[in-house]
């Protein structure tokens, strides 16, 4: 079976590297890099722990969604629109943060970063309802996959990039003005990106935004099994992943810069490859079928670890074994995202797929987060990693008898397509 692997070309689907990029970019600049700066300039250790609120608005971004939906800017549609000013703002943000010393004004610039994070929230709101809205059934997959390699290359600019740039050229005002003037370029994206075919009808009144989404959502007879469904399909790869580093580390023996240079160059090309590989894949397989391969060479792909702590000390081992984890992870990601973009209505899809990203984050930070230490404790190291494989079936067997519900998804967004 060839791999349709000419869908990323498309006209859709190809703006969504640099817009994934734009998503991406501010970040690192909001945390890591930015915590980085203040170390540097010896700022204290309560004092950086502090900053650690800053990227609080992600996970609060549903609560303003409803206005993305309800409102348009009145120029480029009601996604595009709020895409430009926000990327605008950003950049505006990310100089004035370049203007100000952490050891001298850090409540300022501590301001400036929550600025910024609400509007690099905002845009991922509206980025993730455009995609979900100008996307075809069959190109969700790649939609999602080309959406995490721009990301992750964000990620790579603003985190690591960004430091050397920082440390060894440019110092670390003129690196934040470097960003934002990336930031601003990401702009031209959102101007080359074409309108949704059917963008669909806002909401009425502010009030239809924030009740139709979940009232529309749970009058679907399967939207519980739908909810339990978007917690499980997950849960067995964010156990394996919850202490990963800490398992090769302190359990496998290796040292940090083998662990590190294996995890950001090896695990991250990967994650990148098997993204595309299954969002490319997903365009022939459909919704379910993928879901279901994916989600089983995720759990599979667990056995990898356990593999590494049984096995002999060996950096190959270790670096085969994170490898196939995190490519099996990255297509079964371009899956799942497909999966919450098929789940949202077009009028609603800001809010809707606001809503249902954060709870797909649920079981990696209330479950797999709290709930791996006492589990090593308990069984060790490859007693846990076999548990996360066992941990991964539920969501693969409620997957298994909901398959009528998914394929339903995949037939009306088809069977829409051929509408626009």
């Amino acid at each position: 079976m060839s791999i349709p692997l000419s869908i990323y070309v498309g006209r859709r689907v190809s703006p969504l590297l640099f817009l994934g990029f734009a998503s991406g970019l501010p970040l690192a600049l909001t945390g890591g890099t930015l915590q980085a700066w203040a170390t540097v300039e010896s700022v204290s250790l309560q004092e950086i722990g502090f900053l650690t609120l800053v990227g609080t608005a992600y996970t609060l971004k549903f609560i303003w969604a409803p206005l993305i939906d309800r409102y348009s800017p009145g120029f480029l549609g009601r996604r595009r629109g709020w895409m430009l000013i926000t990327q605008v703002l950003l950049a505006l943000g990310l100089l004035v943060m370049g203007q100000i010393s952490p050891a001298t004004s850090l409540g300022a610039i501590a301001v400036m970063a929550v600025l910024v994070a609400f509007l690099s929230a905002t845009q991922d709101i509206a980025f993730d309802a455009y995609r979900t809205d100008v996307l075809a059934t069959y190109e969700r997959g790649a939609g999602a996959a080309l959406s995490v390699l721009g990301y992750r290359l964000a990620m790579l600019v603003s985190g690591g990039f960004a430091l050397v740039v920082a440390d060894q050229w440019l110092g670390w005002s003129s690196m934040y003005s470097l960003m934002g003037g990336l930031m601003l370029l990401t702009a031209l994206a959102t101007l080359w990106a074409p309108e949704p075919s059917n963008p669909g009808q806002a909401p009425r009144s502010l009030e239809e935004a924030v009740t139709a989404p979940l009232g529309e959502f749970f009058r679907r007879p399967e939207a519980w099994a739908l909810l339990l469904m978007i917690v499980l399909y997950k849960l067995g790869d964010a156990f394996a992943g919850a202490l990963s580093t800490t398992f090769l580390i302190r359990g496998a023996g290796f040292s940090p810069t083998e662990v590190g240079t294996v995890n950001k160059i090896l695990g991250l090309s990967a994650t990148i490859l098997g993204a595309l590989f299954g969002g490319a894949l997903m365009a022939r397989l459909g919704l379910f079928r993928s879901l279901l391969f994916f989600g089983g060479l995720q759990a599979v792909s667990n056995l990898g670890y356990w593999v590494i702590a049984v096995g002999p000390h060996n950096v190959w081992l270790m670096a085969a074994g994170v490898a196939l984890e995190n490519l099996c992870g990255g297509m079964g990601t371009a899956a799942f995202v497909a999966l919450l973009m098929g789940l949202c209505k077009q009028e609603f899809s800001a809010t809707q797929f606001a809503l249902l990203s954060a709870l797909s984050a649920v079981g990696r930070t209330y479950l797999a987060g709290p709930l791996t230490p006492p589990l090593v404790e308990k069984l060790d190291w490859p007693g846990f990693f076999l548990v996360t494989v066992l941990i991964a079936l539920p969501g693969i067997w409620l997957l298994w008898i909901r398959r009528a519900d998914i394929e339903r998804i995949d037939m009306q967004g088809m069977q829409e397509d051929r509408a626009n």
